[in-house]
């Protein structure tokens, strides 16, 4: 079947176009790689894109490149849709980063719950925005609640996993077996590297830290938390002394930066003007 847009760019199919694409907000961009290698292969030639992780505001120029009309539409959805949502994921976890400073650790995990085809996408641009996609840097092994109710208990299954060597250990604790602050205490006497409140509720992640303190334990294990957290809720948690802030939805279900192409010209119109001295 034809392209309805070969008869519509019929009488300038073979002229150059040259074309930008435009960020319509403050952002972070992400995925220009990938949005560098599409133009290849649409045929485009690229005179310059950005690159990973650089700041834009609005009307800044992310990318400029030149090709036949025909690419230069096809261009407009296939680099955009490339850049636009990754760029807005990027975008919100720096503005977590930027909120925590130097501690807690931003980490997003619910990358996990998207669609296979997505997941490398989602967690690049995590990186690109600043924070990790990991719960810890070092190898981990990852004791959720089904682990844990499979298992027998938070006891249990760190003493399942007791031989395993080499793995920092995390437990996820909801408050499922008692008191949250008493799984934590149970968690970190067995073993735990990293026990994560993923409830959500503050007074969860207060109770477990003033326990944790009576007890000078401490030192003895990294401390995370998770729950829909909002920008707004990273300042009051920072001064619980929380090791690592798990961010989902806000992170992820980030709107997209926003961006449009704009065609500046044609090769043909630029040699015209040159010939009357009009650039």
């Amino acid at each position: 079947m034809r392209d309805i847009r070969d008869d519509i760019l019929d009488s300038i199919a073979e002229h150059t176009v040259i074309a930008s694409i435009i960020a319509e907000n403050d952002g972070i961009i992400a995925e220009t790689t990938a949005a560098e290698q599409e133009a290849k292969e649409l045929g485009l030639t690229m005179s310059h894109i950005l690159t990973e992780g650089s700041k834009v505001r609005r009307e800044d120029e992310i990318a400029r490149f030149c090709g036949r009309p025909k690419q230069v539409v096809m261009a407009e959805e296939r680099l955009i849709g490339l850049m636009a949502k990754p760029s807005g994921i990027a975008t919100a976890t720096q503005r977590f980063v930027e909120k925590a400073g130097s501690r807690p650790a931003i980490v997003s995990g619910a990358w996990k719950k998207m669609p296979q085809s997505q997941k490398e996408v989602i967690r690049r641009a995590i990186l690109t925005g600043g924070g990790n996609c990991r719960i810890s840097r070092d190898p981990f092994l990852y004791l959720d609640k089904n682990y844990i109710r499979m298992l027998g208990g938070i006891r249990e299954s760190l003493a399942a996993v007791t031989g395993l060597k080499g793995y920092a250990k995390v437990v996820q604790l909801k408050g499922d077996y008692g008191d949250i602050d008493r799984e934590a205490c149970e968690a970190v006497d067995h073993g735990a590297d990293i026990i994560f409140i993923d409830s959500g509720r503050q007074q969860d992640l207060e109770s477990v830290m003033s326990r944790l303190k009576q007890l000078g334990w401490r030192d003895r294990v990294k401390v995370a938390f998770g729950g829909n957290i909002r920008l707004e809720d990273v300042e009051p948690l920072k001064a619980l002394d929380v090791d690592i802030l798990d961010i989902g939805r806000q992170i992820i279900d980030a709107p997209l930066l926003d961006m449009r192409l704009e065609v500046i010209g044609t090769e043909e119109m630029r040699r015209e003007n040159l010939g009357h001295g009009r650039i």
